[in-house]
C-alpha cells in the first residue's frame, strides 16, 4: 500500500473547528483515489497533513511504509501536488514553468524538457507554450500548474481540483493524463467536489462530510445504496411558474433550470406519466429517467447533515439547493 492514512484527527485551536476526524483510507500504486466532499469537509486539511504542512492531533500517515509525520522531508520529496490555488507564473512561460519544476525536483534536463513536451502537446497548450503566464487565462494556468505536479510525478501525485476553471475539452484530456500517470505506477490522489467527474474518472473514493468519511469503496458500490431508485430530471420551462412535487419522489434539490429528484422503482410509471402531463401542459421542456448516479448517493449520504427543505413546490427562480454542492 503506498498511502496509509489511520485515525487522523486534525483540530484548529482548542476549541476551533474539528477539521478531520478519525479519517482512514488507503491507496495503492497505480490507482486514482478520490476524496470528495463538499467546500469545508476537510479534504485540503488532509492534503496539507500527508504531504507535511500539517501535523495531525493524533493519528497515523505512512507513504510507501514511512512514517511521514515524522519524518515530513519524505512526504515532500516523494509527493508531487497540485495545490487548490493558482501557482504563479507571472514572469515564466509555460514551457519554462514545466520545465524548472521538473529539475526542482531531480529530473535530468533531456527527460524533463521531452516530458513537458508531450505534456503541453497532450492537453492542447501548444499555442501558449511561450506565452508569458501574466497573460494567460485562469484555465490554461491551471493546467499548468497540472503539467509542473505529472512532469516529474512522485510516488504519490496529489491533485486538489485540477479542473477548475479548465473548458470541457481540455477537461477530457486532463483526465486522460491522469489515468496515464497511475498507468506509469504513480498513486494519483484526486480531490473534488465535482461529483460526476469523481464517477467518471476514480477507481475507489471516499466521501467526506465536516471531516468524517461518511462511506468509501468503488463508485458502484457506494451507488449500490440508491439502486433501488431512479433519478428524475426536469428541465423547467422559465415561464411555467412553480411546480409542486409528488409525494412518492426523494429529496430533490434545483439546478439551474433543472429539477432532480430520485423516485423508487416501483413507481417508475407514476412518474413518467406524471412527467409526461408536464411537458404536454408546457410545465416543462423535457424530462428523462436513469439509473441512480453516484451524486444520488452522496446526497443521499449528507442530506441528513443539512437543513431540509420547508416546502415541496419548486420555482424556476429558486436558490439552488446547497444539497447539490
Amino acid at each position: 500500500m503506498l498511502l496509509e492514512v489511520d485515525g487522523i484527527h486534525k483540530r484548529y485551536g482548542r476549541r476551533g473547528a474539528s477539521a478531520n476526524e478519525g479519517v482512514n483510507l488507503t491507496v495503492e500504486a497505480g490507482q486514482v483515489y478520490g476524496l470528495l466532499g463538499h467546500n469545508g469537509a476537510g479534504k485540503t486539511t488532509l492534503v496539507n497533513q500527508i504531504v507535511g504542512l500539517l501535523r495531525p492531533d493524533r493519528g497515523s500517515i505512512r507513504i510507501d511504509g514511512r512514517d511521514v509525520i515524522a519524518d515530513p522531508s519524505f512526504a515532500r520529496r516523494h509527493c508531487s501536488i497540485q495545490p487548490q490555488s493558482q501557482v504563479p507564473i507571472d514572469g515564466l512561460t509555460p514551457r519554462q514553468a514545466i520545465e524548472t519544476l521538473g529539475r526542482l525536483r531531480g529530473g535530468d534536463d533531456t527527460v524533463v524538457r521531452a516530458r513537458a513536451a508531450r505534456l503541453i502537446e497532450a492537453l492542447g497548450l501548444g499555442e501558449w507554450r511561450d506565452t508569458d503566464g501574466a497573460r494567460l487565462s485562469g484555465g490554461v494556468k491551471r493546467l499548468v500548474s497540472f503539467c509542473m505536479a505529472a512532469v516529474e510525478p512522485g510516488k504519490l501525485v496529489i491533485l486538489d481540483e485540477p479542473t477548475n476553471d479548465v473548458d470541457p475539452v481540455r477537461r477530457r484530456l486532463l483526465w486522460a493524463q491522469v489515468r496515464s500517470l497511475a498507468g506509469e505506477g504513480a498513486a494519483v490522489l484526486l480531490v473534488t467536489h465535482n461529483v460526476i467527474e469523481a464517477e467518471r474518472s476514480v477507481d475507489r473514493l471516499a466521501i467526506l462530510d465536516h471531516g468524517r468519511v461518511l462511506a468509501e469503496g468503488t463508485p458502484a458500490e457506494l451507488k449500490a445504496g440508491v439502486a433501488e431508485e431512479l433519478r428524475l430530471e426536469l428541465v423547467l420551462d422559465p415561464d411555467a411558474g412553480a411546480i409542486e412535487m409528488p409525494q412518492f419522489t426523494g429529496p430533490h434539490t434545483l439546478i439551474g433550470n433543472r429539477i432532480v429528484a430520485t423516485v423508487p422503482a416501483g413507481l417508475v410509471a407514476e412518474a413518467a406519466t406524471w412527467a409526461r402531463d408536464l411537458r404536454r401542459t408546457g410545465r416543462i421542456e423535457e424530462f428523462s429517467l436513469s439509473p441512480a448516479t453516484l451524486e444520488d448517493a452522496y446526497v443521499a449520504l449528507v442530506e441528513s447533515t443539512i437543513e431540509p427543505a420547508t416546502s415541496a413546490t419548486v420555482s424556476s427562480e429558486e436558490e439552488t439547493d446547497v444539497r447539490a454542492a
